[in-house]
């Protein structure tokens, strides 16, 4: 979503490479690029004027010391505030209160509130080890509530049914009784959105927050649509208490406005991100890592705690026992990684929180998520033996994987070539060689060529 802003803010960086010292001239030409950048962006005007008001003021005159370039002392800037911009730290949920805690979406119709609902859930039992229940009173769009039921079922969280006919009140009031009477320790609360802000639905989540009183009131908004989303959000705030903010689709290829200015205009945090469809695609926002990201600087604490969460910690001792003990790496193993890295989002999301030179490096490598899939089908054509020993993958061999995994010839035999790669680079990681290791990354990753 920031590629664009990303490249646009390295370009007024590098501008400024070769001047010994900060200057009113030089930082007036630098903070016109970044305004001209962050207004292409969808970013709201009043955060902009704030921002370059900010930076003008901490960057004028700061001296350039030793290695520092006047660069890297603008990056040092910038990044202190946009984070200062989107929040400054991440602000966590706060469930302190008798069960049942509950957590109130609103926004408006197609902003994601209904899936954010189920990733939410899901992200609360498995991570805070707490007992949810989903509930949704959006009576107006029954899909919404056949949605949210098959999400329950999906990620094996209780779901609270709805009678026909039941109003929005009557079924936050039942939804409630339930919770406490079945111990839940969280009930979110999915409600109705419009396709634009009208009298009739803010009364009613107003009236639904009065007889829940939730300790969390999140608004959900798709950071794609930029200015409006900004509009919409404060329109919200007006009305409800809101706790906080939820940037669905911020994985999109909007130009991010949003995510940089929902926070200024409402003054509330931003609390969670979606970053994909999947239902473990929520993540909580963390301003600085953030500020790192559009910057260039990579993301590597977030990507750090994905791997923690997605891998599985027992199949990567084995690996790396198996290793060191010199016993080959056959493609079971390579297919294993695979899995791994399918798990942690694919090599996209990981190349996306690598900082800038490193993903630079493997920009080139037109990496395919979908070719993972293809190549576990392969390997699944092969037998015990030739997934063992692929030296004996001869021509009819590879004829017959091809026609059992739907691929041609070439690709199998790209696997191998792939395999073959990552085969050198256990190698060099059991002698301790991680030097060599990352010159050869390049082609090494399935789907990568």
């Amino acid at each position: 979503m920031f590629d664009h802003l990303a490249q646009r803010l390295s370009g007024v960086i590098k501008s400024l490479r070769g001047q010994a010292r900060l200057t009113e001239s030089n930082i007036q030409d630098a903070l016109r690029e970044v305004r001209m950048a962050l207004l292409e962006a969808d970013v709201a005007l009043p955060a902009v004027k704030d921002f370059i008001s900010r930076v003008k003021e901490k960057a004028l005159g700061q001296e350039v010391l030793g290695s520092l370039s006047p660069g890297q002392a603008v990056i040092g800037v910038v990044h202190r505030e946009l984070t200062q911009l989107m929040g400054e730290a991440n602000a966590a949920l706060n469930l302190a209160t008798v069960p049942p805690a509950v957590i109130l979406l609103a926004g408006l119709q197609g902003s994601g509130k209904t899936t954010s609902g189920g990733k939410l859930a899901k992200l609360i039992r498995e991570q805070m080890k707490k007992k949810v229940l989903l509930a949704s009173c959006d009576i107006y769009r029954p899909a919404a509530i056949e949605q949210l039921r098959a999400l329950a079922k999906q990620i094996s969280v209780d779901f609270f049914p709805v009678d026909a006919g039941s109003k929005p009140l009557a079924i936050a009031g039942s939804a409630l009784d339930f919770a406490r009477k079945h111990f839940h320790d969280v009930m979110i609360v999915d409600t109705a959105g419009r396709l634009a802000i009208d009298d009739a639905m803010m009364r009613e989540i107003s009236e639904l927050h009065a007889v829940l009183k939730p300790v969390e009131t999140l608004f959900v908004v798709d950071a794609m649509q930029g200015q409006d989303a900004v509009n919409t959000a404060k329109a919200f705030a007006d009305v409800l208490p809101l706790t906080g903010i939820v940037l669905s689709k911020l994985d999109g290829d909007a130009r991010g406005g949003a995510a940089l200015s929902v926070r200024f205009v409402t003054g509330k945090p931003i609390k969670f991100a979606g970053i994909g469809e999947k239902l473990d695609a929520l993540e909580a926002f963390h301003p600085e890592r953030m500020a790192s990201r559009i910057l260039g600087m990579g993301d590597v604490l977030s990507l750090i705690e994905e791997v923690q969460r997605g891998v599985d910690r027992t199949e990567a001792q084995k690996l790396t026992q198996k290793v060191r003990e010199g016993k080959s790496f056959d493609l079971e193993d390579f297919k294993a990684q695979i899995q791994q890295m399918k798990k942690i989002g694919g090599f996209g999301k990981f190349m996306d929180k690598l900082p800038g030179q490193l993903g630079q490096k493997l920009q080139g490598a037109q990496v395919d998520d979908k070719a993972m899939g293809r190549i576990e089908g392969i390997i699944n054509s092969m037998t015990l033996q030739e997934r063992a020993e692929p030296e004996i993958l001869k021509a009819s061999r590879k004829r017959r994987i091809a026609a059992g995994a739907g691929v041609s010839v070439q690709e199998v035999n790209r696997l191998l070539n792939q395999f073959e790669q990552a085969q050198k680079m256990m190698k060099m990681m059991s002698k301790g060689g991680m030097a060599k290791m990352m010159r050869s990354t390049k082609g090494m990753f399935p789907g990568m060529r």
